[in-house]
């Protein structure tokens, strides 16, 4: 299994001969250079939405059309697309699991907004999520843009995932001292991995307050494309 950041809060997995993307956001984000575009998405074939926000959804249409990708979410949003755009979709809630070729996909809440873009101003968009990924023995918790919520105890028990992927910029999401918190209350992750942060001088900057609040769990900085393997 390798794990690849695109920075911000945009990932890429390869896992059971297969690539997902999660969140990911080409057009604009400042951590990935243009030239880097197609080798962060090359071969995807299935985009996981977490929310609404530009800084996830902006490039979906396009990648899913470009790669002949399936768009993958919460069921409101998903019906979205599937209507205006014309997009593959698999829509699915909460409490809800979907098998892509191998790698199994749980919808589990969060604690954020989710609202399109529009020239009205925002418009609702379902409801922001998060996700666990089931593959190669491994259980990842991608968080999504969220805050520490009670929901983790029992998606920690219950999911039990070894690797989490952890919004922890502040200001929109946990900081890297709220996230620390949140994994050693509810979690027993032998990995963990920072996203959503570097991005902008509002975020944090790097995450070694999540280090520190982490004693014995292999605490890994992303580098953007770098793979992490698992």
């Amino acid at each position: 299994m390798q794990i690849i950041w695109l920075g911000h809060g945009s990932w890429r997995i390869e896992a059971a001969g297969q690539t997902i993307l999660v969140d990911p956001w080409l057009t604009g984000n400042p951590m990935l250079g243009e030239d880097q575009h197609g080798p962060a998405t090359l071969g995807a074939s299935h985009i996981l939405l977490t929310h609404c926000h530009f800084d996830h959804v902006a490039d979906l249409v396009p990648l899913c059309r470009t790669l002949g990708a399936t768009a993958v979410g919460q069921y409101d949003v998903m019906s979205h697309y599937a209507e205006a755009d014309d997009l593959e979709t698999i829509g699915f809630n909460k409490g809800g699991t979907v098998d892509l070729n191998g790698i199994k996909v749980s919808m589990v809440p969060a604690s954020h907004s989710s609202t399109f873009s529009t020239p009205e101003g925002p418009k609702s968009g379902g409801t922001e999520v998060g996700f666990m990924i089931s593959a190669e023995d491994h259980v990842i918790y991608a968080s999504g843009d969220t805050d520490i919520m009670a929901d983790m105890e029992w998606m920690g028990d219950y999911y039990k995932p070894d690797i989490g992927i952890l919004s922890a910029g502040g200001h929109f999401t946990m900081d890297m001292t709220g996230a620390a918190y949140a994994a050693k209350r509810y979690f027993d992750f032998k990995t963990v991995i920072p996203g959503h942060y570097k991005t902008f001088p509002i975020l944090e900057q790097d995450a070694s307050d999540l280090i520190a609040g982490l004693p014995g769990v292999d605490v890994i900085e992303p580098e953007v494309l770098q793979p992490i393997s698992i």
